[in-house]
């Protein structure tokens, strides 16, 4: 209420709640070691055509980002979806990026757990073309996976293998635990798999957050797609042992094939 000449005006404030025309949907994967592949899908759930004028991906200060969504055609690199700017009613589009840990905070890689978060996504809108474009910003989380005390990753590691034919592979182990541990290396045969040298190898001691890299030497005595398996690191502190299966896979392949390429 207020009191003006000796007149009384009434105000009313009204707050209508505001709906973004899209629904937002975003699934990580990972690519073997730290860095990851992230999927969006963005839907207008909307029951109007909505002109996308920008999306951008805005990622945390670990990852680097590159955008996956352009195709190379006459030595030029054009977008997935055209030259088309809008989504109609009940209308989705997909985007594709692949982010990339840097170098500098590879030790913290091993000792990230829980929900993180991963940057956020704007999205530059606007209902007709002459109007005033709005911003949609989603925050973005990502639950870390669980390592345990011990991570194994692969650092290095061929497409394709020659059966019976030894390849090297380099390992890396990160102490995600908050105590030094002294570690040995076993190696165990599968059906498929041969490792050389001895095992029971000492690799040393690895402290908090520290890793750690060594290389294997082993062959494949079976064709096709085979995991790499039998891989057991024991903490002599701790006096637990950690099996590390399913590693990757690869491809093998017949030396008469070799001969022929």
């Amino acid at each position: 209420m207020q009191w003006c000449g000796g007149k009384m005006f009434f105000s009313k404030l009204c707050l209508f709640p505001f709906l973004p025309p899209f629904e937002v949907k975003t699934k990580f994967y990972n690519s073997g070691m730290s860095d990851l592949f992230l999927e969006i899908q963005i839907q207008n759930i909307s029951s109007s055509t909505v002109f996308i004028q920008k999306v951008l991906l805005k990622p945390p200060e670990m990852y680097t980002r590159e955008e996956l969504n352009t195709v190379n055609q006459a030595g030029e690199d054009q977008c997935t979806f055209g030259t088309r700017t809008f989504l109609q009613s009940m209308e989705g589009r997909q985007y594709l990026y692949y982010l990339e840990f840097k170098q500098e905070f590879s030790e913290k890689a091993g000792t990230i757990r829980g929900l993180i978060e991963m940057g956020t996504l704007d999205i530059v809108w606007k209902r007709d073309l002459g109007e005033m474009a709005m911003l949609q910003t989603i925050q973005l989380q990502r639950e870390a996976p669980g390592y345990g005390n011990m991570r194994l990753s692969l650092e290095t590691i061929p497409d394709t293998v020659i059966l019976e034919e030894p390849f090297n592979i380099i390992c890396k182990i990160t102490n995600c635990s908050g105590k030094k541990m002294k570690l040995v290396l076993e190696m165990c045969d599968t059906d498929s798999i041969r490792w050389c040298g001895s095992s029971g190898r000492y690799l040393g001691k690895l402290s908090p957050s520290s890793s750690l890299c060594f290389t294997l030497t082993l062959l494949s005595l079976k064709l096709g797609l085979q995991g790499v398996s039998g891989i057991q690191v024991t903490d002599k502190v701790l006096k637990k042992t950690y099996a590390c299966n399913n590693l990757a896979k690869i491809c093998v392949i017949p030396s008469t094939f070799k001969m022929e390429n």
